[in-house]
């Protein structure tokens, strides 16, 4: 087990955030490394008791959930969820994210959308005082795709925050696929003046998909740093 000094900090906002979790409620179950301790502490506690169902965000997390024998669902059969517990690639003082790093936004957005509430668990690196640091991903149909990095690469300039857009790869140099099948460009914008209208030119481009800029998706941010844990947001809604 990972006992490194950001593991540690990401266990101690997943613990928090686990102390939301009530029996009966529906969750949603993030993907990366820090939702990865989240479901770790909602599979101790489901083990001591605790009785959820359990919506996952990816097959990564789907499988890490089956290892604690938690019950699961989908959004078919479970459209509405109490609570979402994911991280975060990024994030900001208005709780807005980057996410995607990933790459399950698609479904880490669809779940977000589905829930009550969203609670983001991160350390205090993931802090900026602007978007864009972290390279954003944008999910594609893989038809076209010449076409389509034109036009994200069009949006970007129009909002002020161009850079390289490039197709993401796997260690073995083929195209990485998302869950859904899907290609991701990741963007290195460096810094997003105006989110808000980035996320609706990407919206506007037929070959997207999705974007990993989760806008008014979050209730709060939970992040631990070596002086403990700070909530941004109001957790309760």
């Amino acid at each position: 087990m990972n006992h490194s000094p950001i593991e540690t900090l990401k266990r101690k906002a997943a613990e928090r955030a686990a102390d939301l979790v009530r029996s009966g409620m529906k969750l949603g179950l993030g993907t990366g490394s820090t939702a990865a301790h989240f479901v770790d502490c909602v599979g101790e506690r489901a083990r001591d008791g605790l009785d959820v169902i359990c919506v996952p965000t990816s097959e990564r997390t789907r499988l890490q959930a089956e290892g604690w024998s938690l019950r699961l669902s989908t959004l078919d059969e479970t459209p509405e969820l109490d609570l979402t517990v994911d991280g975060a690639d990024e994030f900001d003082s208005a709780l807005r994210l980057i996410k995607g790093g990933g790459g399950a936004l698609l479904r880490e957005k669809i779940v977000a959308a589905a829930s009550k509430r969203m609670v983001v668990i991160t350390d205090a690196s993931k802090q900026v005082a602007r978007l864009g640091k972290f390279k954003l991903p944008v999910e594609v149909d893989r038809f076209g795709l010449a076409a389509t990095r034109r036009h994200i690469e069009d949006a970007a300039r129009a909002c002020h925050c161009s850079g390289p857009v490039v197709l993401r790869k796997k260690d073995d140099a083929q195209d990485f696929l998302t869950d859904g099948g899907n290609a991701i460009f990741d963007c290195d914008l460096r810094a997003i003046p105006d989110a808000e209208a980035l996320a609706a030119a990407l919206n506007a481009i037929p070959g997207v998909v999705e974007h990993g800029l989760f806008i008014g998706l979050a209730s709060a941010v939970i992040v631990a740093d070596p002086a403990g844990i700070r909530v941004l947001g109001d957790l309760a809604g």
